[in-house]
Order: C-alpha cells, then structure tokens, then sequence
C-alpha cells in the first residue's frame, strides 16, 4: 500500500511539473561570461599541497612552449646563417638556414633526427613583421616545409603532399591585417607570433644525389618582407661557418627546458600565448600560481621543487616508447595527434619530450619500440631481424625508413656511418621470396649481410619507423609493422 501511494506521489508531481513546463517554459540563466566569473583571490596563502598540486599541472602543461621559446631564444642569436657547433643550422630571426648534407650524427639539438632528408631550421617573430618563404622547384622528390605556432603544432599545408607550388609565400601572425604583395602565391597565418620551420628535403644515399640536391637547396629562405622585390633570392649553405662549440653527445639532448627557470619562463608563454578555447580558467589559475611566486620566496621555492620532481618522474616516463602514441601492433606505438595536438596535452608534451617537432600525420606517421617482439628491452649484447614479407614494405607516396637510436634518443657512432635503412638505399638485398630482412646487432652479421645491416650500440637502444606521406593503410593504422625477432 505504501509503495503504490508512493508512485502516485510521483505520477502526480510529474504530471504537475510537466504541466508547468508546458504552460509556463521554464527559464534558464544566461551562463556567466567568463571575465565576469570570480578570480584566485591575489591575497591567498596556498598551502605547500596545493602550490606543487597546480605546480606539477603548470610543468606538464607548459613544458612544449617554454621549449619551444628557449630554442628560438637561442637558434636567433646567431648574427648570420651558421652551423652551430659544425652541425645544427642557425640563423638570426626572421631568417633560415640549410644543411647540404644528412644531419651529423654527434648533434644535440633535438631528439629523434633522421638521416633521409636534409634539413633546415628558421625562427620567427611575427609581430614584429611577416615573413617571405621561398619554394624552388623540387622536381619529382618528396619535401615539406613543417611549420610550428608555439604550441609545436603545424600550421599551413606546404610539401609536396599538398601539390605546393615554386614561388614565394608568406607566413603571416595571428594580428596581421596589411595587403598581400603582388607576386606572393599564398598567405600562412600562424596562430601564435612565435613560429619556426623545419625544411625537409628528401634525399637518397648516393653521391649523385648530393650533388644534384645542391641546387635547389641554395633557394630555400626566407626572410621579413621589407626585403621581397619578386626575383628567387639564393644563398650558399655550403659556405656557412661554424659557430659555438661542439655538443657533448654522451650529455644528451640539450636541456631546453630546466625546472628552476621554468616559471620565469612561463611567465612569458601566457603573455605571448593566447589561450585555446576553453583554456582561460587554466591561464587565470597558472596566472594566479606565477604571481604568487613572485611575491612569496617560499611559494616559489615550492613550485620549483615541484617542477623538478615533476621532470624526473612525469616528463622522464616519456621517453619510454610504450608512452607515447598509442599501439600499433607486434610491440609497436605509433604517433597520434602528431603536430595536430590541440589540447592533447598528454600527447604534446610527450612528443616535446621524447621526439620534438613530428611531422603532421598526412605528411608523415611515426612507429617506435624499445623492445623485440617478447617484450623484452631492445640490447646491442644481443642480435636481431626486422623482416618485412613480401608487399609488406610501408605503404608510402614518398618514402619510409627504419631509423636506430640510443639511450638518449640520439645516434651512436658505428663503422659504417649508418644510422636508418629504407628507400634512400638502393642496394639493400631482398630475400629470394620477396620479403626483406635487415639485421640489427653491435657485431657484424656477416659479409653477406653487411648491406642489410643496421649497426646497434653495445648498450640499450629503440627502432623508429618513419612513412613519409604514408598510403591509407599507414593513415587508418591498419598496416602493423614487422615483429622484431631475437637471433637464437
């Protein structure tokens, strides 16, 4: 009896409310807008807790950016086109600078290089004047101009995946409003001042190619538009001269983000960054934690702690490969979001830290492991195969590679000065079924082999696949890559 005069209670209140609702609609405020929302109070005292709570959060998500500027600071106070330690190209803002030749292998600057493209690095400052970039006529090979806002994602579709022309462009910031000059094929706006390019241009190993890539290399600059007359200017990397001293490879990448100096930093990052949508309440709260170090030692003192805690656990956990991505198959990850991260935060500071500057995933897909098919940590101490079966090669427009990487990400010098294999080699041997195996170990496979061989460190090391403007099969994931067998 009870439980059936309940139900009528509650038929009766729902007819009577949705009578109401239909005689009299029911009125909703106007959300709030967002500069009319309460603010951290500026006269709060945080605990210790909450200081290193919204500390840890402020590291992760700020780590791309403040590595983004601190590269740019660096790269542009070079007063010419140089070669900073013999090796990285730098140049002064505004400007570009080329290499002629395969990256060297004791470089530092970033993570993850590749030996199938020579490269090409630019910085910007987009406020203070837009920017000119030349395209030469590459004829039939594989090149793309990846450009970065100060997110680390890729703005504009310039490459030969896009059918880009030869001519001129510019790369414009997010304010600009002046009228495009007669002669400029097309207009890039970044959405930060902050931007940086990164020339890939593919190029076989063979001693024809570095001859024949010579001359389109010479044509690829840029500079501010105040110097633009119309004519394809050209410049002779060739002669560029080494600056700055040598990198110490045992040391690692260059530690572009270093916690006691990150908030300082950060500072900077919400001033020249505008927020996404929806990251305002995230600013006011990042805001709110930076003035309150300024004006409190102890707080400071906590949030460096925190962001140094947070860079030997957090951010260090990314250079594992199983962290990064998502998987791929046969032990492998593969790249997700690449240079199109939006608010992936997770996959944008994993990628700053264990790979930076990705191609997006219609130019290039990345595969990585640090393990063979049972799991276990890739060693030199041990050998191993990487066979590819017939038809199974990555599917690719352009062209893919199986890159080698140390402990630190980097290469390790080997007799054969050979760091990756794939289409850039033209005599790698193929099975007599088809399938192609390359062999990867410290000591040599054999002489037979020797061609096949990629030479491994003694020490831990992973592998990288690289599908430059990949089929759709390499898109939808639906190609794996090989396993990566042990030598019994």
């Amino acid at each position: 009896m009870k439980i059936r005069c309940l139900a009528l209670v509650i038929s009766s209140l729902l007819f009577t409310a949705g009578a109401t609702a239909q005689s009299e609609p029911l009125t909703i405020p106007h959300p709030a807008k967002f500069e009319d929302l309460s603010m951290p109070s500026p006269d709060v005292k945080m605990p210790e807790s909450y200081v290193k709570a919204v500390a840890q959060q402020a590291y992760i998500w700020g780590y791309p950016l403040v590595n983004q500027f601190n590269r740019r600071m660096t790269i542009t106070q070079a007063p010419y086109p140089a070669l900073n330690g013999g090796m990285v190209p730098v140049a002064p803002m505004g400007q570009l600078s080329m290499l002629t030749n395969y990256i060297k292998p004791e470089e530092t600057f970033v993570t993850c290089p590749n030996q199938d493209v020579v490269y090409g690095l630019g910085f910007y400052a987009l406020d203070k004047e837009p920017v000119v970039i030349q395209v030469p006529d590459f004829g039939d090979r594989f090149w793309v101009y990846a450009i970065y806002d100060a997110r680390t994602d890729q703005i504009g579709n310039v490459g030969k995946p896009y059918g880009t022309k030869p001519g001129f462009y510019l790369l414009v910031g997010p304010n600009w409003k002046g009228e495009t000059p007669k002669g400029i094929s097309g207009v890039i706006r970044s959405s930060t001042e902050m931007a940086n390019m990164i020339p890939r241009i593919q190029m076989d190993d063979t001693p024809e190619e570095r001859t024949v890539i010579q001359q389109p290399i010479r044509q690829v600059m840029s500079y501010p538009l105040s110097q633009f007359d119309g004519k394809m200017k050209s410049f002779d990397y060739s002669k560029m001269p080494s600056i700055g001293d040598k990198p110490d490879p045992q040391a690692g990448e260059v530690k572009w983000v270093v916690p006691d100096k990150f908030f300082d930093q950060l500072d900077n990052v919400l001033t020249k960054v505008p927020p996404l949508p929806g990251e305002q309440a995230l600013y006011a709260q990042f805001r709110h934690l930076v003035d309150a170090g300024k004006k409190d030692p102890e707080v400071r003192r906590w949030m460096n702690e925190a962001a140094e805690q947070t860079d030997k656990t957090v951010i260090a956990d990314f250079f594992k490969w199983k962290n990064n991505g998502v998987a791929a198959g046969n032990g492998w990850n593969r790249s997700k979001n690449n240079a199109e991260f939006g608010v992936d935060y997770y996959n944008r500071t994993g990628t700053s830290k264990s790979n930076m500057f990705d191609n997006k995933p219609d130019e290039t897909q990345y595969f990585y492991t640090d393990n063979d098919f049972s799991g276990t940590q890739l060693d030199g101490k041990q050998s191993y195969t990487v066979t590819f079966a017939k038809g199974q090669l990555p599917p690719v427009k352009g062209f893919w590679s199986l890159t080698l990487y140390n402990e630190r990400h980097l290469f390790s010098p080997n007799e054969l000065n050979r760091y990756s294999l794939g289409t850039k080699n033209k005599d790698l041997k193929l099975n007599d079924d088809g399938s192609l195996t390359l062999y990867i170990s410290h000591a040599s496979p054999g002489e037979d082999k020797v061609k096949n061989w990629l030479p491994a460190p003694e020490g831990i090391f992973s592998l990288y696949i690289r599908a430059y403007w990949g089929e759709q099969a390499i898109i939808d994931g639906s190609w794996q890559p090989p396993k990566i067998q042990k030598v019994q």
